[in-house]
């Protein structure tokens, strides 16, 4: 056989060796405990959906499950963009229609994330939302996905689905105190801003308004800092006037709410000790 015979026969390999192991990740995908996994697998169906940056991990879903008798879902993540959480509730309300109750810790209006997005490429395959944000946001790695279906499985988002493959993903909150340190450096912080934009907040109110249109009752809260660290925050304030204005729905502001070392991880984590505490007082606040 000629050389450059051999040519069509290593792609022929290649494609499908891509798309035999594509297929068999595919189906990982869906097995897994991983929330998004759930949320597109048909497993995500709940009474409660919660949803914020890494600060919406302090909705502990143990603690909110055991005092409520009924099911959560948390799509909060890491540094979480409004666009991409916007994107999952409107996916979340046409598989499953509307929740009960749909609650926001709305400081997670604070920025754009490109390179979160990106790490959501596997689930962009279930998804036309993700899909488009995958290409508005990176035409490249889109196009890449498109022809080489096992890079959509690099990233941390992937690691995270294959990690719980086998465990429930419900126990993420931090389960450690402040270090004596970070207490300490507590006493000279500077200014901060939470980086907020109308924008950001228009478009993420079009997606909950017809949350509430559907039935849904909607909460925005914004979840408790260490305190020092709250007083540092300039526009807290302004954040909640804003959203209310531009959304219609008023924001329950705990930032203040709890107190003490031991209920903290760091600045802007309760730890477990301090999310019971704090969740005790919110659900009886949203009728819960």
């Amino acid at each position: 056989m000629k050389k450059w015979m051999w040519i069509p026969v290593v792609l022929l390999v290649t494609f499908l060796g891509d798309r035999l192991a594509a297929y068999l990740l595919t189906s990982a995908v869906e097995k897994s405990e991983f929330r998004y996994s759930r949320l597109y697998a048909g497993d995500g169906k709940a009474d409660i959906v919660l949803l914020g940056n890494s600060r919406g991990l302090n909705f502990f879903q143990p603690y909110i499950e055991e005092a409520t008798g009924k099911s959560t879902l948390n799509l909060s993540y890491n540094a979480m963009p409004a666009d991409l959480g916007g994107a999952l509730l409107r996916d979340y309300m046409d598989t499953y229609g509307a929740p009960e109750k749909l609650v926001v810790d709305v400081t997670f209006l604070d920025r754009d994330n490109e390179e979160l997005i990106r790490e959501f490429r596997p689930y962009a395959q279930y998804s036309e939302r993700l899909d488009s944000l995958l290409k508005i946001t990176d035409s490249s790695i889109y196009w890449g996905t498109k022809v080489a279906h096992l890079s959509r499985y690099g990233g941390e988002v992937a690691q995270r689905m294959f990690y719980y493959l086998s465990k429930s993903d419900e126990d993420w909150l931090l389960d450690r105190q402040i270090s004596k340190q970070m207490a300490e450096d507590s006493k000279s912080l500077e200014p901060y801003r939470n980086n907020y934009t109308l924008d950001r907040i228009r478009a993420f109110g079009k997606v909950v308004n017809a949350y509430q249109a559907a039935g849904t009752d909607v909460r925005f809260v914004i979840n408790p800092y260490y305190p020092a660290f709250q007083k540092s925050i300039m526009n807290l304030d302004s954040l909640a006037l804003d959203v209310r204005r531009e959304t219609g729905i008023p924001v329950l502001d705990y930032s203040k709410s709890v107190t003490g070392d031991q209920n903290f991880g760091d600045y802007q984590h309760l730890n477990k000790k301090g999310a019971e505490v704090y969740l005790a007082r919110m659900l009886k606040d949203i009728g819960l």
